[in-house]
């Protein structure tokens, strides 16, 4: 039986102790290899000549140009309609927007979206009329079994990425002294992609998750890895303290002529994000130059955070409390002279790998405020929780994130053991047309609500509409049924 392994797995076996091992992944993804398989045979020649690609691609496009497969005209003709224009970068925006659409995709047999159609990437979304091209293409080459036969290569190549990862987030969670759990529901998840063009690193994060995608080098692109796992830990860290960092946003003045990306020139949060981010990889390449070098390239902030992080390293709290100590510290005077001090370079570090950093669709503003009350909600700070889901009724933003706010207020009134006004709020919320998993997770608990209330027939109802909701959450739809069986013993049971 051929081994798919995962980091995981890896880690149990290792018995490594290591936190949060079950929200951590290294493997090959299938709807990556049905995708890349698709747009080779139709015309995706990126980097063919190059030393570092994997045998298999030469195999895989040979086989395929062999077979008879009555969609490959359609196929090519869709490839070549979406190429990206020509430039330097093409080849490297053409698999992009194919990486997107793979991980945005269920997969086989109907490749649907996996989320709402307003949270699909807006570069995966374009490719739409590529999924009935796809499903024939599937079926017609055989792709489930070649990706079965194409497994001892994407597993030699797995091997050559876990003790590094292993090594690698075991140090960045002690250093950052991650607590049990961290933030719970992420992922950070790491593809190897043996059919693209080689020496590429791509990420994504979409919502709770985060991916980076390698294809083939000669070795495993580790400081990439790294910098996008630091993210990982530390975006949501930063995000938390987004209001106080933004009282800082006079220092973006002094960054407007650096090499920075115009995201970093435009956002403070972002760009002291990163600067921490570069301060913690010179702390644990114990390389003070690369201090210097952020400061140059423009992310002004990393020597205050150098600075900082020797005191955090001699107390026992983890970042994700003492982040607020450095950013409260940041001393406005004081920063704009040691920048007004910096000679910036005149252009952007080139690195060897070719990277793409994608992330999800641009929030509306309702979406924005959703976030940062979700995550008040998930500290249990619920009147500042509160306060945030009536703001995003007020914003701009769609019906199913204003349902997401009725629900969220819904939920917030559970707590406070409000159940009538629990029950009104959710009424609001089925009345605000929402998604299907806000929708399936609000006849729960209004079924639950009814049963508290003592009618049980109003709470089977909830229960059963719960169930017959398209698309509701499987815990949701898990929850209905369990909780509904209950009932069922409870009134069938002799009195």
């Amino acid at each position: 039986m051929t081994r798919i392994t995962s980091l995981a797995a890896f880690c149990l076996l290792c018995a490594s102790g290591l936190r949060g091992a079950e929200s951590l992944q290294l493997d090959g993804n299938p709807n990556l290899f049905y995708v890349l398989a698709a747009i080779n045979a139709a015309g995706y020649d990126e980097g063919l000549n190059l030393p570092d690609n994997n045998p298999l691609r030469a195999q895989l496009r040979e086989y395929l140009s062999k077979q008879n497969v009555s969609c490959l005209n359609d196929l090519k003709l869709f490839y070549r309609r979406h190429m990206a224009k020509s430039g330097p970068s093409a080849g490297v925006q053409d698999l992009s927007q194919y990486i997107s659409y793979a991980l945005s995709v269920t997969g086989p047999p109907d490749f649907a979206w996996r989320t709402r159609d307003v949270e699909v990437p807006p570069d995966a979304r374009a490719l739409e009329g590529f999924t009935p091209i796809l499903i024939d293409f599937y079926r017609q080459a055989n792709l489930e079994e070649l990706w079965k036969r194409a497994q001892p290569a994407y597993d030699k190549e797995i091997d050559k990425y876990h003790a590094p990862i292993l090594d690698m987030t075991t140090k960045i969670d002690g250093y950052l002294r991650s607590g049990v759990g961290g933030y719970l529901g992420r992922r950070f998840s790491v593809f190897v992609d043996l059919l693209g063009a080689p020496e590429q690193v791509q990420t994504r994060n979409y919502g709770d998750d985060a991916f980076v995608i390698v294809t083939p080098s000669e070795k495993p692109r580790m400081y990439d890895i790294r910098h996008a796992y630091l993210h990982y830990q530390i975006d949501p860290i930063m995000i938390k303290y987004g209001m106080d960092l933004q009282q800082k946003r006079s220092l973006l003045d002094l960054v407007q002529l650096t090499p920075l990306d115009q995201q970093y020139k435009d956002d403070f949060v972002l760009l002291a994000n990163e600067s921490l981010i570069k301060a913690v990889e010179s702390r644990l390449d114990k390389n003070k130059a690369e201090v210097d070098q952020a400061m140059r390239q423009g992310y002004v902030m990393t020597a205050y955070f150098a600075e900082q992080l020797p005191v955090f390293e001699k107390q026992d709290q983890g970042l994700r409390f003492y982040a607020q100590d450095m950013v409260n510290g940041i001393d406005l005077k004081a920063e704009s002279a040691r920048i007004s001090a910096v000679k910036f370079d005149s252009g952007q570090l080139q690195r060897k790998a070719k990277q793409v950093a994608v992330a999800g669709p641009e929030l509306s503003p309702s979406a924005q405020t959703l976030e940062k009350a979700e995550q008040s909600y998930s500290d249990k700070h619920l009147d500042q929780s509160r306060d945030l889901f009536l703001k995003a009724l007020e914003q701009r933003g769609s019906s199913e994130e204003h349902a997401q706010a009725w629900y969220g207020l819904a939920r917030i009134a559970t707590l406070k053991n409000q159940p009538g006004e629990a029950v009104k709020l959710f009424e609001k919320t089925l009345g605000a047309s929402p998604d299907a998993f806000t929708k399936g997770w609000t006849l729960v608990y209004l079924a639950r609500l009814a049963r508290a209330g003592g009618d049980p027939e109003k709470a089977a109802q909830f229960y059963k509409d719960a169930i017959a909701v398209p698309g509701a959450s499987d815990k949701a739809v898990e929850a209905a049924r369990k909780e509904s069986q209950n009932i069922s013993k409870i009134q069938e049971s002799p009195k």
